[in-house]
């Protein structure tokens, strides 16, 4: 991955997280974050 990818993909993010934000309170995101805390809870369950 070149520094322009990685760049344009963080941005991409950001874009992402600020319009989640601005527009559905967060309520997207946070359905991400508890996703995956699940997601890692199960990992570790196998670890």
């Amino acid at each position: 991955m070149t520094d322009r990818i990685a760049f344009i993909l963080g941005c991409m993010i950001l874009a992402a997280i600020g319009a989640d934000l601005s527009l559905n309170d967060g309520s997207a995101l946070m359905f991400v974050l508890r996703k995956f805390a699940d997601m890692v809870e199960w990992l570790a369950f196998w670890r």
